[in-house]
């Protein structure tokens, strides 16, 4: 495998990752009105779009070694909970 396949295929395994981080982060800011809290943990969206990219990222290794291949639909499930999940504690959705 060469060095532009491998490039390739990692860019490939984390385009779900950013993808659904950006989208969580931007529909928050857009819906901002609907959410309880106004202010996140995190201030910049940059920020926040990086710990729900990493999470995604850690979630779709978990799934790769669970299942032992990509691509598989429970993943991307594990994917979408966890990173709501993670977008929910950024936006300090359990106070106290």
């Amino acid at each position: 495998m060469t060095a532009l396949n491998l490039t390739n295929q990692l860019l490939n395994f984390v385009a779900p990752a950013a993808f659904v981080a950006l989208l969580l982060v931007l529909l928050a800011r857009i819906f901002s009105g609907f959410l309880r809290s106004k202010r996140s943990l995190t201030h910049t969206l940059w920020a926040q779009a990086a710990i729900i990219f990493i999470a995604g990222v850690l979630l779709l290794l978990t799934g790769l070694v669970l299942f032992g291949r990509d691509g598989k639909m429970a993943s991307y499930a594990l994917l979408a909970v966890g990173a709501a999940s993670c977008q929910w504690v950024l936006l300090r959705g359990r106070k106290g």
